[in-house]
């Protein structure tokens, strides 16, 4: 296995290999973000049908108290085999199980598998009452149904989320977006201000809003990056925070 410039990279997912996982819910419950991920198992059939069954193999070990991953996979060239290795986290429900899928998925996203994920838009989604169950919990299951990609940046650029009945619940892009985010949560108390931006910058903004923990740091985030403050995502993103921490 010598990967070069002609070879091609691990193929990107498919709507049915990604899954959606429900992020923050407004405190009003009105709305929901949604996280995009891959399960162990869209990993697996990827690596048999990139470098075929026989040519990678996983190893976990405990490094720290941490549970690590290692995908290695069999170069035919030099005769070794190429190991590349991340770290997991305990999942809610099975702690060891959950952690080493975790570092398995993780490893994946190092040789390529599913790192287009990345690029996903900030995704709200409008709720109302028939979305929750008799616990006040989210009971809806949101489906990937259609997406697209910038296949030589490997980025998404379209997106159509379903529920199970198969009432479209958001798309990328789309005029009503803005408008659905902008109503489903309480707008920032903080002056907007217009400018340019790249989507690199977006992402990393949007990246420490989600990290804030305080009211404080989201304030530090929105005054540092201006030029995003007219932008729909980092404003979503904001509002969502602004939520968990009222003043």
């Amino acid at each position: 296995m010598t990967k070069t410039k002609e070879t091609p990279a691990i193929r990107l997912l498919k709507a049915d290999e990604i899954e959606c996982r429900v992020g923050t819910v407004a405190k009003d419950n009105k709305g929901c973000s949604l996280l995009l991920y891959k399960d162990a198992r869209v990993d697996m059939r990827l690596l048999d049908e990139f470098f075929g069954p026989n040519n990678w193999k996983r190893s976990h070990e405990v490094i720290n108290g941490s549970l690590f991953c290692t995908i290695s996979v069999w170069d035919s060239e030099k005769k070794e085999w190429i190991s590349k290795q991340d770290v997991g986290t305990e999942s809610n429900t099975e702690k060891e199980k959950g952690q080493a899928s975790d570092a398995f998925k993780r490893a994946g996203f190092n040789w390529g598998i599913g790192r287009e994920l990345y690029t996903a838009p900030f995704v709200w989604v409008n709720l109302n009452a028939n979305d929750f169950n008799s616990l006040g919990k989210v009971r809806t299951s949101f489906i990937v149904d259609h997406i697209e990609y910038n296949e030589e940046k490997r980025e998404i650029t379209a997106l159509k989320i379903v529920d199970k009945s198969g009432t479209v619940r958001y798309t990328y892009p789309s005029s009503t977006t803005q408008e659905q985010q902008s109503t489903s949560a309480p707008k920032p108390t903080f002056n907007a201000t217009r400018g340019v931006f790249t989507g690199a910058q977006l992402k990393q903004a949007i990246a420490e809003m989600n990290a804030c923990t305080t009211r404080a740091q989201v304030n530090v985030v929105w005054n540092k990056y201006k030029d995003l403050q007219n932008n729909a995502d980092f404003k979503t993103a904001c509002m969502v925070k602004c939520q968990e921490f009222p003043k």
